[in-house]
């Protein structure tokens, strides 16, 4: 099962990796400015993941492969990071269906 790990950019504001079971990053979040924000992101996460109409599949201009993840307002949740192939960014979206729903939090936050 994957889980949410909460962390504290430099910045001082609050975001999420979602991590597969292997412990790669499969999802990240924008900076959130209060915990209860970012806690938000992640049950949004969770509730939104699923649903496969809720990911935009995007090419960056240097040929990368990735992916975002937007709330029913059209708000991004999170991002991918960049795969080489349009194959590893679905399997990527795949693995956030599977593992979003049931995933825990871990803090890392002070």
């Amino acid at each position: 099962m994957g889980k949410f790990v909460v962390s504290t950019r430099a910045n001082g504001e609050f975001q999420f990796n979602l991590k597969a079971d292997n412990g790669q990053v499969i999802l990240t979040s924008e900076g959130y400015t209060s915990k209860t924000g970012c806690e938000n992101g992640i049950e949004s996460v969770r509730k939104n993941g699923p649903d496969d109409g809720k990911y935009d599949r995007l090419e960056s201009k240097n040929g990368k492969y990735y992916f975002n993840l937007k709330a029913g307002n059209g708000q991004i949740i999170g991002s991918s990071q960049m795969y080489e192939s349009e194959a590893g960014r679905d399997n990527g979206i795949d693995s956030v269906k599977r593992n979003a729903p049931g995933a825990t939090v871990e803090e890392t936050t002070a």
